[in-house]
């Protein structure tokens, strides 16, 4: 019997109507496990309260799905079986990701996909994608293609996407007592709508980059209140949370060499994102905010005369314009050691660069690999995995959670070690005032509430994404020059990283008038 469905469907020509309502049958039945999922896990589905939002959710998947297909045949009728191929490729590739790592497809997630460098991509390739794109995007694809579509006028197909409209919002005007929940619920379940959630936020990413004006606005002129030697070094680190870290009271020993430095732990510390360009971008921006419409930190400081050195190991830079620019790849050249191809290879010939500067104001930014996943067991030398069994697969699922932990952990050992490294490096610039910052650009989820890395909405993202460690380190000479008695922060209740622009512009007594001492950490 299906076997004569299957053949006469192959056989005869199907009108364009018959073709869209097919498409959504497909794309509802195979794509949307993750949305069904969400959809009975928050909903009491023994209730008939439960029962009938569920049925609201399914009528809206629906009626969105038919009408935007209608809409797309009415206005270019001739590529819907190619568009509906490419649908079932990017929803095989889309539900792989979703799948493996519970990330939800909103705007945020596409910011992170369209940023994210080639090599950082293919870490979260496992071998089971190919099953995701053979069994849910090429056969389905093949299906598709043997179908033929009898030629369709314009006007009977707007008139069949305003009849679904029609229908579908009569039924939720019936089960108006749902709404609430779907309103609640809106941004998750769209993220989470193929094909729906990656191709409308994809969209609305790129507008906003077109948006831009490419030009930045430059900020107000300076001055220095003083000519004295000083020099800030920002380490930028990525994807830490202050959850593993022992000096945040982590039962872990996992700062073993910091704890023995003269360091100050900014506590509730937050990131102002949950990914890197937009935390980044926080960090340098006189706002606090993660528009890149006024000149970055960097380059204001090149502008006014300061030597800036930005050597990075990861991406999600703003645009620069600086005195040196130094590449992981570029810098292994001169290093030696095992740690050349890991985040220790930044501070390749590191001092000998400061001292050659012929300026009095200098300017550090050490942007670092650090605990980035899914291959945590990656971005650390061998010696410094001290907690095992290490999990060593991306799909982070199929580890246990101690043995996911595990790796994360000898990360944050690994960054312990860069960190003091870093310190005992400045520590031989004796005559030479220097403030080291460190800040990650966002926290990390291990498994809490079936989440994994990060990029979850800031609105509903759990603390781990959020709360970072935050520390400052100052040189004796640095606190000679300051006049203060001891290592000094401002006391607050609460850090963030909207405090780092204006406590380097006070570090260098540099004023002028978008400086706000308010965010000063070092303005008594």
């Amino acid at each position: 019997m299906n076997n004569t469905i299957i053949k006469s469907l192959f056989q005869h020509t199907i009108s364009m109507s018959k073709f869209i309502f097919l498409i959504t049958f497909i794309d509802m039945l195979i794509y949307h496990s993750p949305f069904y999922k969400y959809a009975i896990s928050n909903l009491n589905i023994d209730s008939i309260n439960g029962l009938l939002t569920f049925f609201s959710v399914l009528v809206s998947l629906f009626t969105v799905t038919a009408f935007l297909l209608f809409l797309i045949a009415a206005i270019l009728p001739s590529i819907m079986k190619v568009f509906a191929i490419i649908i079932f490729l990017c929803n095989s590739l889309a539900l792989y990701f979703v799948n493996t790592y519970n990330v939800i497809l909103d705007k945020t997630m596409m910011s992170n996909v369209f940023n994210t460098n080639m090599s950082e991509a293919t870490s979260y390739y496992d071998p089971k994608i190919f099953l995701y794109i053979v069994f849910l995007g090429i056969l389905p694809s093949l299906f598709i293609s043997k179908i033929k579509i009898e030629k369709a006028k314009r006007v009977r197909l707007v008139a069949y996407a305003l009849s679904t409209a029609a229908i579908g919002v009569f039924i939720m005007y019936l089960n108006a007592t749902t709404w609430l929940w779907l309103d609640k619920n809106a941004k998750i379940l769209g993220g989470l709508s193929m094909p729906w959630s990656y191709s409308i936020n994809a969209i609305r990413y790129i507008r906003t980059e077109l948006k831009k004006d490419n030009k930045q606005i430059l900020l107000p002129k300076a001055n220095f209140l003083d000519n004295n030697k000083m020099l800030v070094v920002l380490v930028i680190g990525e994807s830490a949370r202050a959850a593993d870290f022992s000096l945040y009271g982590y039962k872990r020993e996992t700062n073993p060499q910091l704890k023995k430095q003269d360091i100050l732990v900014l506590k509730n510390s937050t990131s102002t994102a949950t990914y890197t360009t937009a935390s980044i971008h926080s960090m340098l921006s006189y706002t606090g905010s993660d528009s890149d419409s006024y000149e970055p930190l960097p380059n204001y400081l090149q502008r006014e005369g300061v030597d800036v050195i930005w050597r990075t190991n990861n991406w999600g830079a703003p645009p620069l314009h600086v005195k040196s620019f130094e590449e992981a790849g570029e810098l292994k050249k001169s290093c030696k050691g095992d740690g050349c191809d890991y985040d220790e290879v930044l501070l390749t010939n590191l001092d000998k660069e400061i001292l050659s500067s012929k300026k009095n104001k200098i300017f550090v930014v050490l942007h670092t690999a650090g605990s980035h996943g899914p291959t945590y067991y990656k971005k650390y030398p061998k010696k410094f995995e001290i907690f095992k069994p290490v999990c060593k697969s991306v799909d982070l699922k199929e580890c246990t959670n101690q043995e996911l932990i595990n790796a994360y952990d000898n990360t944050i050992l690994y960054t312990d070690y860069f960190l003091n490294k870093t310190i005992n490096t400045l520590k031989k610039l004796k005559n030479i005032p220097v403030l080291l910052i460190y800040a990650s650009d966002h926290g990390e989820s291990l498994g809490e509430y079936g989440l994994y890395l990060h990029g979850t909405p800031y609105s509903i993202a759990p603390d781990v994404q959020k709360h970072i460690p935050f520390i400052l380190w100052e040189s004796k000479s640095f606190i000679k020059e300051k006049g203060f008695k001891t290592p000094y922060v401002k006391r607050q209740n609460s850090y963030g990283q909207n405090d780092i622009f204006h406590t380097i512009l006070g570090a260098f007594d540099l004023r002028s008038s978008i400086y706000n001492k308010q965010y000063d950490l070092l303005e008594k």
